[in-house]
């Protein structure tokens, strides 16, 4: 029959801490995806290192190893999200997690792109000189840019 205050600041934080909790939930969502893509990824580099076919050269064996770190690195950035939710939690400003959250994604996608080109430079080298190789392999990332100029 009354209306209490009281009543509407608690829906209000309840709505409050439902939104911070799904921001949360979906930036370490995000992580996760991103980690498992990444963890994947680098245990085919891996089995590619341990076991090089017998027709790798010296420069393909290089182009693996920097293809491992860069994997590496970007493993590790795709986590960093979660070991700062653990770190610094309770939150006290989301905005500055978000932030923070999103430079770790987003290096970490450059050496997912690293990653990607000399993987392809590996396996376009192996019918084509490397030279021919480093320029075939950037064919892919020129297509996605470019449909991603056409997105607007």
């Amino acid at each position: 029959m009354f209306k209490d205050v009281d009543d509407d600041k608690d829906k209000k934080n309840s709505t409050d801490e439902d939104k911070l909790i799904q921001n949360y939930d979906t930036i370490l969502k995000e992580s996760a995806i991103l980690t498992a893509f990444s963890g994947i990824l680098f245990g085919f580099l891996l089995q590619i290192s341990i076991n090089s076919p017998p027709s790798f050269g010296f420069l393909n064996k290089l182009l693996v190893l920097i293809s491992l770190y860069s994997i590496t690195i970007a493993t590790l950035l795709f986590i960093m999200p979660v070991i700062y939710h653990h770190l610094q939690y309770p939150y006290k400003d989301i905005h500055k997690f978000k932030s923070r959250s999103h430079k770790f994604v987003l290096f970490g996608l450059l050496h997912v792109g690293l990653t990607l080109y000399l993987g392809l430079v590996i396996s376009v080298s192996t019918i084509f000189q490397i030279y021919i190789s480093l320029i075939l392999a950037i064919i892919p990332f020129v297509i996605v840019y470019i449909y991603f100029s056409f997105r607007r």
